[in-house]
């Protein structure tokens, strides 16, 4: 199959599988651009890696977001699938070059929001292990570092329990599986928060902010109210943003973190970006760290993913992730597995003793 054939069985996949019975107008738009030889021909003037449909429907919504594309911002609002998709097809044949720079330069964030139900025990379990008054939060793979207000929001779960602050704006659920209750410690201070990505998001840009938007699909209103208030609390603390190889800077962040807080790590879903080598090099930069001082782990990682996380006997690949724990200090090393989450935290099973 020529490259342009491969191009268009690639979207049209996407619409009639990927975003069917989800995002109807992502379906009917992603459908239409496989149909369409102009828009195939613009598709290939975008490099390589960067013509996937999340990718490049990120970046007409940018552009709609923006007010540059008024037709397919009217499309979106109105959840008009067939406007949507006409509209799409002339601003991509249009706006090629914007589209392609856009893909270029971006990479997708769509999956960041709403990991508090899981960090937010697990964190708190980290210090009391120490028993550390004060943490200071370190997110690898931080994207925009919305987890870093993880003891900014307020959680509540299906069996009743609620953790966080029960005053904020931002309001996440999740269900437990199983009987075994949540802590119900609260995480204490936090004195410092630090992201560590490649290229990080700062949400008090307003290109930075506007990509976050673009991310997501454009009829899951709830998923962008959910944003809206989170990218709101985050910037009245925004974090501090380092930009570079997320193992490389680690010894950096650390630096960061007040002599008498506990550095708590977190990695959620970020350590399958790397290659196996590059997660070794992260558990030496962790294992450097505490020759000096305590240092902690929080981990939501598929099974097998993040090195030394127990894998309770699952199988790699089962659709579940491992929360993990891990507590170094200077030769010392503790890991457990303290539970088990489904659908990136929205349900999860409390494993680690009370």
């Amino acid at each position: 199959m020529d490259r342009t054939g491969r191009l268009a069985r690639m979207y049209r996949r996407f619409g009639e599988v990927e975003a069917a019975g989800t995002s109807p107008l992502y379906e009917r738009v992603a459908v239409a651009l496989s149909e369409s030889d102009e828009a195939l021909r613009a598709l290939q003037a975008v490099p390589g890696r960067r013509r996937h449909p999340t990718v490049i429907l990120a970046a007409l919504h940018d552009l709609a977001l923006a007010g540059r594309a008024p037709e397919l911002a009217a499309a979106y609002a109105a959840a008009d699938g067939d406007a949507a998709a006409g509209a799409a097809l002339d601003t991509l044949v249009r706006m090629a070059d914007s589209v392609a720079s856009l893909a270029a330069r971006r990479t997708t964030r769509s999956d960041e929001t709403g990991h508090g139900p899981v960090l937010y025990p697990a964190v708190a379990e980290a210090a009391r292990r120490v028993g550390a008054a004060a943490v200071g939060l370190i997110d690898v793979g931080c994207s925009a570092g919305l987890s870093l207000q993880v003891d900014r929001v307020g959680i509540t779960y299906s069996n009743g329990q609620s953790l966080g602050d029960p005053s904020s704006p931002v309001r996440m659920t999740a269900s437990l599986v199983g009987d075994r209750p949540l802590p119900t410690r609260s995480v204490p201070e936090v004195v410092a928060r630090i992201g560590v990505d490649v290229d990080p998001l700062d949400v008090t840009d307003a290109d930075d902010a506007r990509w976050l938007r673009a991310c997501l699909w454009p009829d899951r209103p709830e998923r962008g109210a959910r944003l809206e208030a989170e990218m709101t609390l985050a910037a009245t603390a925004p974090p501090l943003l380092l930009r570079g190889d997320a193992v490389a800077m680690l010894p950096d962040a650390f630096a960061r973190v007040p002599a008498d807080a506990l550095p708590v790590v977190t990695t959620t879903w970020a350590l399958s970006q790397l290659p196996p080598e590059d997660r070794q090099r992260f558990l030496r930069r962790l294992e450097e760290a505490a020759a000096d001082r305590p240092v902690a782990w929080v981990s939501a990682e598929g099974v097998g993913v993040a090195p030394t996380i127990p894998t309770l006997g699952d199988r790699r690949a089962s659709g579940h992730s491992i929360i993990g724990l891990a507590v170094l200090d200077r030769s010392a090393r503790h890991t457990e597995a303290v539970g088990r989450c489904w659908s990136r935290g929205r349900l999860l099973s409390w494993l680690a003793e009370r």
